[in-house]
Protein backbone atom coordinates (compact mmCIF):
# COMPACT_ATOMS: atom_id res chain seq x y z
CA UNK A 1 0.00 0.00 0.00
CA UNK A 2 1.24 3.50 -0.84
CA UNK A 3 2.44 5.64 2.06
CA UNK A 4 -0.18 8.21 1.00
CA UNK A 5 -3.03 5.69 1.19
CA UNK A 6 -5.20 5.30 4.25
CA UNK A 7 -6.57 1.98 5.56
CA UNK A 8 -10.13 2.79 4.43
CA UNK A 9 -9.17 4.03 0.96
CA UNK A 10 -9.25 0.64 -0.79
CA UNK A 11 -12.76 -0.10 0.45
CA UNK A 12 -13.90 3.41 -0.46
CA UNK A 13 -12.43 3.15 -3.93
CA UNK A 14 -14.07 -0.23 -4.55
CA UNK A 15 -17.44 1.22 -3.53
CA UNK A 16 -17.00 4.15 -5.94
CA UNK A 17 -16.04 1.76 -8.74
CA UNK A 18 -19.41 0.04 -8.33
CA UNK A 19 -21.34 3.32 -8.76
CA UNK A 20 -22.38 4.41 -12.25
CA UNK A 21 -20.61 7.74 -12.89
CA UNK A 22 -21.45 8.53 -16.51
CA UNK A 23 -24.92 10.10 -16.66
CA UNK A 24 -24.67 11.32 -20.24
CA UNK A 25 -28.04 10.55 -21.83
CA UNK A 26 -29.25 8.82 -18.65
CA UNK A 27 -32.06 9.95 -16.35
CA UNK A 28 -30.69 11.25 -13.05
CA UNK A 29 -32.17 11.40 -9.55
CA UNK A 30 -32.84 15.12 -9.90
CA UNK A 31 -34.48 14.72 -13.28
CA UNK A 32 -36.72 11.87 -12.12
CA UNK A 33 -37.97 13.95 -9.17
CA UNK A 34 -37.98 17.23 -11.14
CA UNK A 35 -35.93 18.79 -8.37
CA UNK A 36 -35.13 21.94 -10.33
CA UNK A 37 -38.84 22.70 -10.56
CA UNK A 38 -39.62 21.52 -7.05
CA UNK A 39 -36.80 23.33 -5.24
CA UNK A 40 -37.33 26.55 -7.15
CA UNK A 41 -41.00 26.84 -6.20
CA UNK A 42 -40.41 28.63 -2.90
CA UNK A 43 -40.91 32.24 -3.97
CA UNK A 44 -40.92 34.48 -0.93
CA UNK A 45 -42.98 37.65 -1.18
CA UNK A 46 -41.02 39.31 1.61
CA UNK A 47 -37.40 39.41 2.72
CA UNK A 48 -38.26 37.88 6.08
CA UNK A 49 -36.27 34.75 6.94
CA UNK A 50 -39.22 32.79 8.35
CA UNK A 51 -41.43 33.04 5.28
CA UNK A 52 -39.41 30.12 3.84
CA UNK A 53 -40.60 27.94 6.74
CA UNK A 54 -44.21 28.98 6.12
CA UNK A 55 -44.04 28.14 2.41
CA UNK A 56 -42.26 24.79 2.75
CA UNK A 57 -44.52 23.49 5.53
CA UNK A 58 -47.59 24.20 3.42
CA UNK A 59 -46.09 22.88 0.18
CA UNK A 60 -44.99 19.62 1.76
CA UNK A 61 -48.41 19.27 3.40
CA UNK A 62 -50.04 19.55 -0.01
CA UNK A 63 -47.73 16.82 -1.36
CA UNK A 64 -48.71 14.52 1.50
CA UNK A 65 -52.37 15.33 0.84
CA UNK A 66 -51.90 14.38 -2.80
CA UNK A 67 -50.68 10.96 -1.67
CA UNK A 68 -53.58 10.62 0.78
CA UNK A 69 -56.03 11.24 -2.07
CA UNK A 70 -54.17 8.74 -4.26
CA UNK A 71 -54.53 6.05 -1.58
CA UNK A 72 -58.06 6.96 -0.46
CA UNK A 73 -59.41 6.93 -4.01
CA UNK A 74 -58.00 3.46 -4.59
CA UNK A 75 -59.26 2.22 -1.19
CA UNK A 76 -62.78 3.49 -1.88
CA UNK A 77 -62.76 1.68 -5.21
CA UNK A 78 -61.62 -1.57 -3.55
CA UNK A 79 -64.30 -1.39 -0.87
CA UNK A 80 -66.93 -0.59 -3.48
CA UNK A 81 -65.95 -3.78 -5.32
CA UNK A 82 -66.07 -5.82 -2.11
CA UNK A 83 -62.30 -6.30 -2.04
CA UNK A 84 -61.80 -5.19 1.55
CA UNK A 85 -58.42 -6.86 2.06
CA UNK A 86 -56.79 -4.84 -0.70
CA UNK A 87 -57.87 -1.59 0.96
CA UNK A 88 -56.18 -2.31 4.28
CA UNK A 89 -52.61 -1.53 3.18
CA UNK A 90 -53.79 1.69 1.54
CA UNK A 91 -55.66 2.82 4.64
CA UNK A 92 -52.73 1.93 6.89
CA UNK A 93 -50.53 4.09 4.66
CA UNK A 94 -52.99 6.98 4.87
CA UNK A 95 -52.89 6.94 8.67
CA UNK A 96 -49.07 7.05 8.58
CA UNK A 97 -49.19 10.02 6.21
CA UNK A 98 -51.65 11.73 8.52
CA UNK A 99 -49.08 11.39 11.30
CA UNK A 100 -46.59 13.29 9.14
CA UNK A 101 -49.16 16.05 8.64
CA UNK A 102 -49.80 16.24 12.39
CA UNK A 103 -46.08 16.63 13.05
CA UNK A 104 -45.84 19.40 10.46
CA UNK A 105 -47.79 21.65 12.85
CA UNK A 106 -45.00 21.18 15.40
CA UNK A 107 -42.56 22.61 12.87
CA UNK A 108 -44.82 25.53 11.95
CA UNK A 109 -45.42 26.33 15.62
CA UNK A 110 -41.80 27.48 15.86
CA UNK A 111 -43.04 30.58 14.01
CA UNK A 112 -43.79 33.27 16.60
CA UNK A 113 -46.55 35.90 16.35
CA UNK A 114 -43.96 38.64 15.89
CA UNK A 115 -42.27 36.75 13.07
CA UNK A 116 -45.51 36.00 11.26
CA UNK A 117 -46.69 39.61 11.32
CA UNK A 118 -43.54 40.54 9.40
CA UNK A 119 -44.86 38.88 6.24
CA UNK A 120 -48.56 38.10 6.87
CA UNK A 121 -49.63 41.20 4.98
CA UNK A 122 -47.98 39.82 1.82
CA UNK A 123 -50.35 36.81 1.76
CA UNK A 124 -53.35 38.84 0.64
CA UNK A 125 -56.50 36.70 0.82
CA UNK A 126 -54.66 33.39 0.40
CA UNK A 127 -55.56 30.91 3.12
CA UNK A 128 -55.40 27.24 3.97
CA UNK A 129 -59.20 27.44 3.79
CA UNK A 130 -58.66 27.43 0.02
CA UNK A 131 -56.81 24.09 -0.02
CA UNK A 132 -58.89 22.10 -2.49
CA UNK A 133 -57.02 18.89 -1.65
CA UNK A 134 -58.00 19.21 2.00
CA UNK A 135 -61.62 19.61 0.86
CA UNK A 136 -61.36 16.52 -1.34
CA UNK A 137 -59.99 14.53 1.60
CA UNK A 138 -62.88 15.65 3.80
CA UNK A 139 -65.39 14.77 1.08
CA UNK A 140 -63.77 11.33 0.70
CA UNK A 141 -64.08 10.78 4.45
CA UNK A 142 -67.72 11.92 4.40
CA UNK A 143 -67.63 15.51 5.65
CA UNK A 144 -69.79 17.11 2.93
CA UNK A 145 -70.37 20.85 2.71
CA UNK A 146 -71.57 22.34 -0.57
CA UNK A 147 -70.83 25.88 0.63
CA UNK A 148 -67.08 25.43 0.25
CA UNK A 149 -67.45 25.07 -3.52
CA UNK A 150 -68.12 28.82 -3.72
CA UNK A 151 -64.47 29.45 -2.93
CA UNK A 152 -63.50 27.78 -6.21
CA UNK A 153 -66.04 29.37 -8.57
CA UNK A 154 -63.25 31.26 -10.35
CA UNK A 155 -61.47 27.96 -11.13
CA UNK A 156 -63.92 25.92 -13.29
CA UNK A 157 -61.86 22.72 -13.45
CA UNK A 158 -61.32 22.60 -9.69
CA UNK A 159 -64.93 23.54 -9.04
CA UNK A 160 -66.11 20.63 -11.19
CA UNK A 161 -63.73 18.18 -9.54
CA UNK A 162 -64.98 19.22 -6.12
CA UNK A 163 -68.60 19.07 -7.26
CA UNK A 164 -68.12 15.49 -8.47
CA UNK A 165 -66.47 14.51 -5.18
CA UNK A 166 -69.29 16.15 -3.22
CA UNK A 167 -71.86 13.98 -5.02
CA UNK A 168 -69.84 10.76 -4.81
CA UNK A 169 -70.14 8.16 -2.02
CA UNK A 170 -67.56 8.59 0.74
CA UNK A 171 -65.42 5.76 2.05
CA UNK A 172 -67.92 5.28 4.87
CA UNK A 173 -70.84 5.15 2.45
CA UNK A 174 -69.04 2.38 0.59
CA UNK A 175 -68.30 0.56 3.86
CA UNK A 176 -72.00 0.65 4.78
CA UNK A 177 -72.98 -0.64 1.33
CA UNK A 178 -70.44 -3.44 1.76
CA UNK A 179 -72.06 -4.36 5.09
CA UNK A 180 -75.40 -4.60 3.31
CA UNK A 181 -73.90 -6.73 0.54
CA UNK A 182 -72.65 -9.13 3.24
CA UNK A 183 -76.24 -9.55 4.43
CA UNK A 184 -76.49 -6.98 7.22
CA UNK A 185 -80.01 -5.48 7.50
CA UNK A 186 -79.09 -1.88 6.66
CA UNK A 187 -81.98 0.56 6.24
CA UNK A 188 -82.45 1.51 2.54
CA UNK A 189 -82.24 5.21 3.44
CA UNK A 190 -78.56 4.68 4.19
CA UNK A 191 -77.90 2.94 0.89
CA UNK A 192 -79.75 5.22 -1.51
CA UNK A 193 -79.34 8.74 -0.24
CA UNK A 194 -78.08 12.10 -1.43
CA UNK A 195 -74.31 11.61 -1.18
CA UNK A 196 -73.76 15.38 -1.17
CA UNK A 197 -75.28 15.56 2.31
CA UNK A 198 -73.30 14.97 5.47
CA UNK A 199 -73.90 11.44 6.80
CA UNK A 200 -76.09 11.07 9.88
CA UNK A 201 -75.99 8.20 12.36
CA UNK A 202 -78.57 5.44 11.85
CA UNK A 203 -79.64 2.63 14.26
CA UNK A 204 -79.39 -0.07 11.58
CA UNK A 205 -75.73 0.80 10.98
CA UNK A 206 -75.05 0.78 14.73
CA UNK A 207 -76.50 -2.73 14.91
CA UNK A 208 -74.46 -3.88 11.91
CA UNK A 209 -71.18 -2.75 13.46
CA UNK A 210 -72.20 -4.27 16.82
CA UNK A 211 -72.66 -7.58 15.01
CA UNK A 212 -69.15 -7.26 13.58
CA UNK A 213 -67.54 -6.45 16.93
CA UNK A 214 -69.42 -9.18 18.76
CA UNK A 215 -68.37 -11.85 16.26
CA UNK A 216 -64.89 -10.81 15.15
CA UNK A 217 -63.96 -14.28 13.88
CA UNK A 218 -66.86 -14.39 11.41
CA UNK A 219 -66.53 -10.79 10.30
CA UNK A 220 -62.78 -10.35 10.56
CA UNK A 221 -62.48 -8.34 7.34
CA UNK A 222 -65.13 -5.85 8.46
CA UNK A 223 -63.58 -5.71 11.92
CA UNK A 224 -60.25 -4.84 10.31
CA UNK A 225 -61.91 -2.26 8.08
CA UNK A 226 -63.66 -0.66 11.06
CA UNK A 227 -60.42 -0.29 12.98
CA UNK A 228 -58.66 1.17 9.94
CA UNK A 229 -61.44 3.74 9.62
CA UNK A 230 -61.19 4.61 13.30
CA UNK A 231 -57.45 5.12 12.80
CA UNK A 232 -58.21 7.61 10.02
CA UNK A 233 -60.70 9.58 12.08
CA UNK A 234 -58.44 9.54 15.13
CA UNK A 235 -55.55 11.02 13.11
CA UNK A 236 -57.80 13.49 11.30
CA UNK A 237 -59.10 14.81 14.60
CA UNK A 238 -55.55 15.10 15.92
CA UNK A 239 -54.64 17.05 12.79
CA UNK A 240 -57.64 19.34 13.25
CA UNK A 241 -56.76 19.96 16.90
CA UNK A 242 -53.09 20.62 16.13
CA UNK A 243 -54.15 22.99 13.36
CA UNK A 244 -56.38 24.92 15.75
CA UNK A 245 -53.74 25.15 18.49
CA UNK A 246 -51.04 26.24 16.05
CA UNK A 247 -53.26 28.97 14.60
CA UNK A 248 -54.16 30.18 18.10
CA UNK A 249 -50.51 30.14 19.11
CA UNK A 250 -49.47 32.28 16.12
CA UNK A 251 -52.39 34.69 15.53
CA UNK A 252 -54.66 34.22 18.54
CA UNK A 253 -58.30 34.89 17.73
CA UNK A 254 -57.68 37.16 14.74
CA UNK A 255 -59.66 36.58 11.55
CA UNK A 256 -57.97 34.26 9.04
CA UNK A 257 -56.33 35.77 5.95
CA UNK A 258 -59.00 34.21 3.73
CA UNK A 259 -61.83 35.73 5.76
CA UNK A 260 -62.63 32.71 7.96
CA UNK A 261 -63.18 33.18 11.68
CA UNK A 262 -59.88 31.43 12.36
CA UNK A 263 -59.74 29.57 15.67
CA UNK A 264 -63.54 29.77 16.16
CA UNK A 265 -64.09 27.99 12.83
CA UNK A 266 -61.44 25.35 13.53
CA UNK A 267 -62.76 24.68 17.03
CA UNK A 268 -66.27 24.08 15.69
CA UNK A 269 -65.03 21.35 13.34
CA UNK A 270 -63.71 19.30 16.27
CA UNK A 271 -67.27 18.31 17.16
CA UNK A 272 -67.82 16.62 13.79
CA UNK A 273 -67.70 12.82 13.51
CA UNK A 274 -66.89 11.10 10.21
CA UNK A 275 -67.90 7.58 11.28
CA UNK A 276 -70.32 8.08 14.21
CA UNK A 277 -71.46 4.47 14.65
CA UNK A 278 -67.90 3.20 14.97
CA UNK A 279 -67.50 5.40 18.03
CA UNK A 280 -70.92 4.65 19.47
CA UNK A 281 -70.38 0.89 19.49
CA UNK A 282 -67.51 1.36 21.95
CA UNK A 283 -70.01 2.49 24.54
CA UNK A 284 -72.56 -0.19 23.68
CA UNK A 285 -70.26 -3.23 23.66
Amino acid sequence: MSRLSKPGDTKHQSMEQGIHMDFQGQMTYGEYLKLDQLLNSQDRLSEHHDEMLFIIVHQTSELWMKLILHELTAAIDCIGRGNLDASFKMLARVSRIQQQLIQSWDVLSTLTPSEYTEFRGKLGHSSGFQSYQNRLIEFSLGYKNAEVLKVFRHQPELHERLREALHAPSIYDEAIRALSARGMPIDPSCLNRDWSQDYEEHPSVVEAWLTVYRDVETYWDFYELAEKLVDLEDRQQQWRFSHMITVERIIGYKQGTGGSSGVHYLRGRLDHRFFPELWKVRTLL
